[in-house]
């Protein structure tokens, strides 16, 4: 079960500071874009009475969860629902819908804003899939590397942080392990426009949600 007590209240050092950055100045704004500052999901288990005949019951999430969110207009506490993917859950903002059978997390007034979401074998190769990121996200722009601790971020932190920006937006590849040590790649595009950071802050959350089922 993923934990998010400690989850702070700034995203990240430098990268998520440049990616907001760029985000702000693809959509004109003058004031700094949104953060995030989630509150930890409360852990809760729910176990089942058990008989001579039961065996003790599976640990489950709650349905939903608050997130405090930084806004435009401050402090925002956003419920979430926890959703069902094909092989994994998370939970996911009102704003934002998942699309099951690509496992894609986007904004659903937009969907050009995602991330692709996609379960890592326990025997991946990390080079390849540097080597792979690499060559996609060239085709965006320049690409900068980010890997490792992502201080006051939601994801805490991440083996592979590779970023372009470009003129049509920023894009992130990204390999991340939660607390269990499941593997996940997630693909993000934030294209320019005013909906970049609306996107930005709450997915990030999302994202650090991630548990394999």
């Amino acid at each position: 079960m993923i934990q998010l007590k400690e989850l702070r209240s700034v995203f990240v050092k430098i990268p998520m500071f440049v990616m907001f950055l760029a985000l702000t100045a693809c959509s004109g704004e003058t004031e700094p874009p949104a953060t995030s500052e989630p509150s930890a999901p409360t852990n809760e288990s729910v176990t089942a009475p058990t008989t001579e005949n039961e065996e003790t019951s599976e640990t489950t999430r709650p349905q939903t969860e608050s997130f405090d969110l930084m806004t435009g207009e401050g402090n925002s506490s956003q419920t979430a629902t926890l959703h069902q993917g094909e092989s994994f859950s998370l939970y996911v903002f009102e704003k934002v819908s998942l699309d099951v059978a690509k496992g894609r997390l986007s904004l659903t007034s937009n969907p050009d804003y995602y991330v692709d979401i996609e379960p890592l074998p326990s025997d991946y190769d990390l080079k390849k899939l540097e080597t792979a990121g690499r060559e996609d996200l060239e085709k965006a722009g320049k690409v900068s590397d980010y890997s490792g601790e992502l201080i006051e971020h939601p994801l805490g932190f991440a083996e592979l942080y590779l970023q372009a920006s470009g003129e049509n937006g920023i894009n992130d590849y990204m390999v991340w392990k939660s607390e269990k040590g499941d593997a996940f790649l997630f693909r993000l595009h934030n294209p320019k426009g005013e909906e970049a950071s609306d996107f930005a802050s709450p997915v990030l959350v999302s994202l650090s949600t991630v548990q394999v089922e």
